[in-house]
C-alpha cells in the first residue's frame, strides 16, 4: 500500500513539474505525445477509484501477478487509445490536464491510504483484493513514469523501490529472472518492449530474448 502510494506520488509529482512545452513532445507510449500519456492517467485515476468503491463478495480471482494478462501488441485501432488521443487534445492548456490529474489523482492516493488491504474489490470480472489490486498498481505507475520521461532526460526517475518491486512483478509474470546484470530499469524497458537489446544483451537474455516483449494487458 506504501509503495504504491511513493510510486503514485512520485507519478504526478513529475507531470506536475512538467515545462507546459513538454506536453507536447513523445512519450515512451508509441502514438501518444506526454499529453495523451497524462490523460491517460487521469482514465487510470478514475478505475483506481471505481474499484477501490466496488466491493466484491466472493473469493479472490487474481493476485498482483495475475491481475495482468499477456495480450498481442496493439495496432492503434483500439477505439479508447483514439478517445484518449482525442480528449488530451480537448484539454488545449497543460495546466488543466496538470490540475486534472492532481484532482483525481490526490483522491486516488486518498482512497488507496484508506482502503482495507484484505478488503475484496472488483474490476474488469475478476476479484482481487485491495493489496493486491494497488500492488499490481505499482507496475503500472512505474511504467508509466519510464513513459513520462522517456525522451525528457531531465525529468525525475521513478522510485528506485518501485522500479525494483516493478521488476519481481515483470518476472513472475514471465515466468523468469532478467540477468542480474540488467538494472531494474533496463529490465523493464527491455522486457515490455520499450526498448529493444542490444545483441550484448540478448546473448545474456539467452532462451528469454525469444519470449519478449512482454506486452501487458
Amino acid at each position: 500500500m506504501d509503495l504504491f502510494s511513493r510510486s503514485w506520488t512520485a507519478l504526478r509529482t513529475a507531470v506536475a513539474e512538467l515545462p507546459d512545452a513538454d506536453f507536447a513532445r513523445p512519450s515512451g507510449c508509441t502514438g501518444w505525445l506526454v499529453r495523451d500519456l497524462v490523460c491517460h492517467l487521469v482514465i487510470d485515476a478514475q478505475d483506481v477509484l471505481i474499484t477501490l468503491v466496488t466491493p466484491a463478495a466472493s473469493e479472490p480471482t487474481r493476485d498482483a501477478v495475475t491481475y495482468w494478462d499477456i495480450v498481442e501488441t496493439p495496432t492503434g485501432d483500439d477505439p479508447l487509445d483514439a478517445l484518449i488521443v482525442r480528449l488530451a487534445a480537448a484539454y488545449e492548456e497543460p495546466r488543466l490536464l496538470k490540475f486534472h490529474l492532481d484532482d483525481v489523482g490526490s483522491a486516488a492516493g486518498r482512497a488507496a491510504g484508506l482502503a482495507d488491504p484484505t478488503a475484496r474489490v472488483g474490476t474488469q470480472g475478476q476479484v482481487l483484493t485491495a493489496g493486491d489490486y494497488l500492488s499490481a498498481y505499482v507496475l503500472e505507475w512505474t511504467l508509466h513514469h519510464l513513459d513520462l520521461i522517456a525522451h525528457l532526460p531531465d525529468a525525475a526517475q521513478p522510485p528506485a523501490e518501485g522500479l525494483a518491486r516493478s521488476r519481481e512483478l515483470l518476472e513472475r509474470i514471465g515466468g523468469a529472472a532478467f540477468p542480474a546484470s540488467f538494472s531494474d530499469k533496463d529490465a523493464l524497458l527491455i522486457g515490455t518492449g520499450r526498448r529493444a537489446p542490444s545483441e550484448a544483451e540478448k546473448a545474456e537474455l539467452g532462451e528469454w530474448a525469444a519470449r519478449i516483449p512482454l506486452v501487458l494487458g
